[in-house]
């Protein structure tokens, strides 16, 4: 048969050839179906976060770290505005695509970057390094200023039009960076954050100081923010996802004022004395706030680095008042006498005799106490001491002698009790900041790591007068605070109120120290006698005849006690080495503020006219004399002696002038005792 055409075809074979290709059809369809099922719905998220990496970038909102305020609320009647001693400040980093980025334009934007920024020759050639690396987010630039930035940004916008460059093939992101409005004020209680945070948390790494201690409330939280990648669009804006939250604001107990003035005179102090280091810690006595706390030498926080990688500079970043614990010395004395009255109070009550008067006539040449092979000594001989002379000349024997009459009558255990439970000795004091020392305070019956015993017989004699005791200096203002208040023990602070502001700017108090527990509602821990008797005694110590004669506060009255302590060196006292330190307060009756003044090492020489350089009364007192008349007049406080000055000055009265009569008339009982 022959073909006659397509016509000819028969009906079924053109059927058969559509099923087929039907049949085709649909399986191709199916298949396209099942492709489309896997991206987008099993694969689906991959291909999207794909497609996200390609146009958008994820970037975190910073968050402003809480900043730190000094207490302007401290003089009366005077409201002074906030002022920070730390803050954050917005800074900017530089960022690059890289992929969008021509190579010709590469140089041209190394040599401009640089100018802007103000780049050395090593940081250009890592700028240059920077520029060979493909990514579409690489840092260049880390914390530009806001002026810099716009600098960049007026001289990129243009050139890149010129070259036909997307505009946001460079772009910046905000951050923020710790300020100091003050530079090194407050350095070593303050300390900072590392400029590097935690590449996995994002979170800042603090380097000590309260900015460690206090991060739990001055870190916020993070936000997120998404940037669409298109080359007409701004990479400064975005969508929001989720706002930052800002870290809450720490007022301090410090004053700014007060503390510049301890800074400038304790740096005059230890330079004057050619000492190693100081420092001065001052508190209100009724509060326990810490108003000022300097150390010399500075520790500056926005220089954090140089400071840490030198082992040389290492040590000045700690704060020595804490964490460097030593032998008080005869700051301990008025402390040791209290002592002893509480113990004739306790003795009355169990129906004995006291053990002493303060006015009693006792011998204090013979140094021999039981358990010790060698003599107690004095600085110079006395053949017989009260309680006022003991203070104003500084006996140690006549110490170790009353306290030879507590411990003979009550007890060992009863002494330390009263170093341990009322004075808190061998206990820190729970201020807010990391690595403080609890000192060492003897134990009956515990040992050494040497293996010899903690508390031996001679042990009450050595404390009597400081030694065998080991104390940080705010142990000791604590200490001191609880004579001047009444008797009334305080918890020393930094911290004023922490306060978190809220989006819609409401705020919450989220610690308030600023409540005080009125004295009336409590119970003081010594009679007022006892602390009348010593506090009579302390006044002493800075009049004619005294050991501090040079912390007189001139036109006003005060009270304190020096010491000069030999420093252990390889394992042995030093002669030439010491720690030497006032402690008092001003005014003697409702003081404004316990100070306490230390000068390390300071240089062992004797200055004619003046004295030995290294005693107490000589390098510290003359610095607490300055910072206290300064805070007095700077606190608006009046003069509680207007007759008190020195010779040749017209307003001078010796018979008007506070505790001059009495001073005149210990000094000629002392010299009818001493010089017969």
């Amino acid at each position: 048969m022959s073909y006659k055409g397509p016509h000819d075809i028969p009906e079924s074979g053109s059927r058969k050839r559509l099923v087929f290709i039907f049949i085709g059809t649909a399986f191709l369809f199916c298949i396209l179906l099942i492709q489309f099922y896997r991206i987008q719905i099993i694969e689906g998220e991959k291909w999207s976060k794909k497609a996200r990496a390609q146009h958008q970038l994820t970037i975190i909102e910073p968050y402003k770290r809480g900043t730190f305020y000094s207490n302007t609320t401290i003089k009366e009647g005077h409201l002074e505005p906030k002022l920070a001693f730390v803050t954050d400040v917005p800074k900017f980093h530089l960022y690059a695509d890289m992929t969008s980025l021509p190579d010709s334009c590469k140089e041209t934007l190394v040599d401009k970057l640089s100018i802007f920024l103000e780049l050395s020759k090593k940081e250009k050639d890592k700028l240059h390094q920077q520029m060979e690396k493909q990514s579409k987010s690489r840092r260049l630039a880390a914390w530009a200023s806001p002026e810099k930035r716009l600098k960049i940004e007026n001289w990129w916008t243009p050139f890149a039009k010129k070259n036909k460059i997307p505009r946001n093939a460079i772009f910046f992101i905000q951050d923020f960076k710790r300020s100091y409005p003050y530079g090194k004020m407050l350095g070593q209680i303050l300390h900072t954050v590392r400029e590097q945070r935690d590449p996995k948390t994002h979170a800042h790494i603090p380097t000590g100081g309260l900015e460690l201690m206090m991060d739990p409330y001055l870190k916020g939280k993070e936000g997120k923010r998404v940037l669409l990648r298109s080359p007409r669009n701004s990479l400064d804006l975005g969508t929001v996802v989720s706002a930052p939250e800002d870290g809450a604001d720490i007022f301090l107990t410090i004053n700014h004022y007060l503390q510049a003035i301890c800074e400038e005179e304790i740096a005059k102090g230890v330079t004057n004395a050619n000492a190693k280091s100081g420092w001065a810690i001052m508190m209100d006595p009724n509060t326990g706030h810490i108003l000022a706390w300097a150390q010399y030498p500075w520790f500056e926080p926005a220089q954090y680095a140089k400071f840490f990688n030198n082992p040389s500079l290492q040590k000045e970043t700690k704060l020595k008042g804490i964490t460097d614990p030593f032998e008080p010395g005869s700051t301990m004395k008025p402390i040791t006498m209290l002592i002893c009255l509480k113990a004739n109070e306790e003795l009355i009550k169990r129906g004995k005799s006291p053990i002493f008067s303060p006015t009693e006539k006792v011998a204090t040449l013979n140094g021999f106490f039981p358990g010790r092979s060698k003599p107690i000594h004095d600085v110079r001989s006395h053949s017989y001491l009260n309680m006022y002379m003991a203070i104003q000349k500084s006996s140690n024997i006549y110490m170790a002698r009353m306290i030879q009459r507590v411990i003979e009558t009550l007890g060992d255990e009863w002494y330390r009790n009263c170093l341990s439970e009322i004075f808190c000795f061998g206990k820190k004091t729970g201020i807010e900041l990391s690595s403080e020392s609890s000192g060492l305070l003897p134990t009956p019956g515990k040992k050494h790591p040497n293996g010899s015993m903690e508390w031996s017989k001679p042990t009450p004699y050595s404390l009597s007068f400081g030694h065998n005791i080991l104390v940080n200096s705010l142990q000791m203002v604590k200490a001191y605070a609880l004579i001047a208040n009444g008797g009334y023990p305080v918890e020393p602070t930094l911290i004023k109120k922490i306060i978190k502001t809220k989006e819609d700017l409401t705020q919450e108090v989220l610690l308030d120290n600023d409540n005080i527990i009125l004295h009336k509602d409590r119970k003081s821990l010594f009679s007022k006698s006892s602390l009348d008797e010593v506090l009579k005694a302390m006044m002493y110590v800075t009049k004619p005849g005294g050991a501090a004669t040079k912390a007189d506060i001139f036109g006003y009255t005060e009270v304190g006690k020096t010491a000069t302590s030999e420093k252990i060196i390889n394992g042995s006292y030093s002669k030439k080495d010491h720690i030497s330190t006032f402690l008092g307060w001003s005014p003697t009756y409702n003081p404004k503020f316990v100070l306490m003044i230390v000068i390390d090492e300071p240089e062992w020489k004797f200055i004619p006219g003046v004295g030995k350089n290294q005693q107490g009364g000589t390098c510290a007192a003359p610095v607490f004399r300055e910072i206290g008349r300064k805070t007095l007049e700077y606190l608006g406080v009046a003069p509680d002696d207007p007759f008190g000055f020195p010779q040749g000055d017209p307003r001078r009265d010796s018979e008007k002038a506070v505790w001059m009569k009495e001073a005149k008339a210990l000094t000629e009982q002392y010299k009818s005792w001493n010089n017969p």
